[in-house]
């Protein structure tokens, strides 16, 4: 009988390296999770699904992606880890088999005015090295074509030791840049409105400055008088132009007020420093409508909107400058370099091609490299970090995904799909947060959680295959197959709004009539032009409300009840119930636990270490002084209130000692849509990109507007609320609102009174419309890719 040697052994036995084919997570608490645990198969693509707040984010993002993160930043050094953001150790038990996580998520990029798609994806870069190789004239080196780096130059004498010696020696230095001085490489120049900036009947000690936060009764008053270049008494039409130019333009100027050493600034740079270098999206309102209404912004007259200098944009490739090719559609773009046959620089060309044809191959052909990334959407900026990505030589990675199909029209989502795949066979653990059928299809894996939302959340209710999902019963399992059928009726438009010669962006002078009184869906392929066409046309207009994506501001303080405003009502019922002050009843104000400054907890920083959170020992968390909660209304004390959710406080303020009709009409606008499981004192920073935006869509539904634009409002939603989004926008019609919706899901197509589908491509393909009327005519006629698809979808919708 013949014997195994130990060599045959080890062929057949499976090496122990090779045992650790799974993500394990056991006794996962942060958020809303309840202590679950999962294992994932690594090298294949796992989508998580579940109701919007159901736990999928603290399960994928919260747990798995930022233990990662941490321990990938904890092989470096302290000192570097002292630059780095500091990770707290996830709420969970064990996590076991983790690999280098890759986040590409759907926060939008910030709107720095000097970052453009092809600074932050690395293009221009290799761009300005080629420009600086082949371009003629030849004009210095790849700096040179930056619209980030200044020209200067200088000269002086230096003092160094030589040979134990002090010497003077006198040195020169030059460094040529690219950057449009008359601009600064922004591309635009901004023009002061000064009847916008002071009342000129009034003097500055009357009030004149009409800016906010320029009050003379503080230390801008005293800088002002103390400066002594101007007449404090005397109004401003009276002062000479030597005064008005003070006022308004002087450089930085040290002055000494009351023996304090102090800069006078005129107005305008100082607003230029404190307003207008911010992203308008994160200024306070008052400040971001001041700016709108004083500050007009024109393109460059001297670099024509390039950001470049004369210098920069005189060097040519076959009679391209660096400005036309970054101003190209990228499609036409990489045809371009493609084109070019220089062995000197031939692996510049190949990599600069790769970059270019990823931008093609991820759907955003269509977009330029000189397009401000602050002016992409959620879904374009996300496929913009994908870029990096596609042609990466790194295996074993774990790639995580934020709903990666979010703005992209069902034509798009199939090679969103084949992305997806690529990365897994490339050898990958993909991990998918999504709601949209068509990719959990093609999941290898399937983590399902719920059964609810919020409190209601926190458990996986089937994890499997998706055939397994079809009939596990779960929420997600019994709407999978959800297909929305055409209206029978449509309602009849009450007028219209006219829009004409419409060119922004790609739009070729588009008219339309959109039709008043209506559910009006505008759609097409992404790059299409919809945003371009309603945010340029209409968003603008009077009696227009508009919810977009933009992401909400706010700190870990702010919470649904302050940022709705709801917070104000409920102080003020509180303080009429038990004749005290509203201030007491605000955790940021006078009723502040005075340990942890109403925040709850108290945060010990320890430097480059991660720092620790612990609750608050007197208030317990509650954020509130213990003489506050003896303050009651209807039994319950403003931290019990807090901490209802939505629904329990509708049904709370609505009758009783407690009721509150001002508080009731806001909770029933959350619970309108969707948002019943939130709790009032959520922090803001805890909420998903879609819990984002409806609470956006609350807040504006109280609006005296009789038009409604939303862009993509099914973003973040599960299957099964997309109904009750619907219904939503089907009661704001009926109230007798016209809502404009820009937006891909056929289900929200097919419940629409009127399409406007615009096409045919994107980019310089599309800007046209293609079809106006209603949806069954779309159905019907099939002569768009919108028209396919969702002749597809409702061929496949129940009798």
């Amino acid at each position: 009988m013949a014997t195994m040697t130990s060599t045959d052994m080890a062929t057949t036995a499976q090496h122990v390296a090779d045992s650790h084919d799974l993500i394990r997570v056991h006794g996962a608490r942060e958020n809303n999770l309840k202590d679950i645990s999962v294992e994932l198969p690594k090298r294949r693509l796992t989508v998580f699904t579940g109701v919007s707040g159901s736990g999928k984010s603290s399960l994928v993002f919260a747990t798995i992606a930022a233990e990662s993160q941490r321990l990938i930043n904890e092989t470096y050094s302290t000192f570097i880890q002292g630059f780095m953001p500091t990770l707290a150790r996830p709420d969970v038990d064990l996590l076991d088999g983790l690999t280098t996580a890759i986040i590409v998520d759907q926060e939008r990029m910030g709107a720095n005015p000097r970052s453009t798609v092809g600074t932050v994806t690395d293009a221009n870069a290799l761009l300005r090295i080629l420009f600086s190789r082949l371009g003629r004239p030849h004009i210095g080196s790849a700096q040179a074509f930056s619209f980030n780096v200044a020209s200067i130059s200088g000269a002086g004498a230096v003092t160094l030791e030589k040979g134990g010696q002090t010497v003077k020696e006198r040195r020169e230095f030059s460094i040529t840049g690219g950057m449009c001085p008359r601009c600064e490489g922004r591309g635009s120049v901004q023009d002061f409105d000064l009847t916008a900036l002071y009342d000129d009947s009034k003097s500055l000690s009357q009030g004149a400055l009409t800016i906010p936060g320029y009050s003379m009764d503080g230390w801008f008053g005293r800088i002002f008088s103390g400066s002594g270049f101007f007449d404090m008494k005397k109004p401003i039409r009276k002062y000479t132009k030597r005064e008005l130019h003070d006022l308004l333009y002087k450089e930085p100027t040290k002055i000494k007020v009351e023996g304090i050493n102090l800069t006078y600034e005129g107005i305008i740079p100082k607003i230029r420093k404190s307003m207008l270098s911010k992203d308008p999206e994160a200024m306070q309102p008052h400040i971001r409508a001041f700016v709108e209404r004083a500050v007009t912004f024109m393109t460059c007259p001297d670099c024509d909107g390039t950001r470049l200098n004369e210098g920069a944009r005189s060097s040519k490739i076959n009679g391209l400058s660096i400005a036309d090719a970054c101003a190209m559609q990228i499609s036409d773009l990489a045809e371009w370099v493609r084109g070019l046959d220089e062995p000197s620089v031939a692996p510049l060309l190949a990599s600069l091609g790769e970059t270019l044809d990823s931008f093609v191959e991820i759907g955003l052909g269509y977009l330029s490299l000189a397009r401000p990334s602050g002016t992409l959407s959620g879904g374009e900026a996300q496929r913009t970090k994908m870029i990096r990505h596609l042609g990466s030589s790194l295996t074993d990675v774990t790639y995580v995904f934020d709903e990666p199909t979010i703005g992209l029209h069902p034509h798009d989502i199939q090679r969103m799909n084949a992305l997806l795949l690529r990365l897994r066979d490339k050898g990958n653990t993909v991990l998918v947060v999504e709601h949209k059928p068509e990719t959990i299809a093609i999941a290898d894996h399937v983590v399902d959680l719920g059964p609810g939302a919020g409190a209601a959340g926190g458990e996986v209710v089937y994890e499997g295959t998706l055939d397994g999902l079809r009939t596990s019963g779960t929420l997600t399992g019994h709407h999978l197959d959800d297909r929305a059928r055409l209206k029978d009726s449509v309602r009849s438009s009450t007028g219209a709004l006219e829009v004409r010669g419409a060119s922004l962006h790609n739009l070729e002078d588009v008219d339309v009539d959109i039709p008043l009184g209506l559910l009006v869906v505008v759609t097409g392929v992404a790059g299409s032009g919809k945003s371009s066409l309603i945010s340029g046309s209409v968003s603008g207009r009077e009696g227009v409300v508009t919810v977009d994506q933009t992401s909400i501001k706010g700190s870990r303080r702010s919470n649904p009840a302050t940022y709705t405003g709801l917070l104000d009502p409920i102080r003020k019922a509180f303080a009429k119930a038990n004749g005290v002050k509203p201030a007491l009843f605000s955790p940021n104000s006078e009723g502040a636990c005075p340990t942890c400054k109403g925040a709850g907890v108290v945060y010990t920083d320890l430097a480059m270490m991660a720092g620790v959170a612990t609750t608050c020992e007197e208030c317990e968390g509650r954020r509130f002084q213990a003489a506050v909660l003896d303050y009651k209304l209807g039994g319950r004390d403003i931290s019990e209130v807090l901490a209802m959710s939505v629904d329990e406080a509708a049904a709370f303020f609505k009758a009783g000692e407690a009721k509150t009709p001002a508080a009731h009409k806001l909770l029933t606008q959350l619970a309108d849509v969707g948002l019943g499981y939130l709790t009032l004192g959520q922090p803001l920073t805890t909420l998903s990109g879609g819990e984002r935006q409806r609470l956006k869509l609350a807040t504006h539904m109280g609006e005296k507007g009789g038009v409604y634009v939303l862009d993509e409002p099914t973003t973040g939603l599960h299957l099964a609320d997309v109904e009750q989004l619907l219904a939503l926008l089907g009661r704001l019609v009926d109230s007798g609102k016209s809502v404009i919706v820009i937006e891909h899901h056929q289900a929200v197509m097919a419940h629409a009174d009127w399409v406007i589908d615009l096409g045919p491509g994107a980019g310089h393909d599309g800007g046209r419309v293609v079809f106006e009327g209603t949806p069954a005519e779309l159905v019907a006629e099939r002569s768009t890719l919108t028209g396919e698809h969702l002749a597809d979808y409702v061929a496949a919708a129940p009798a």
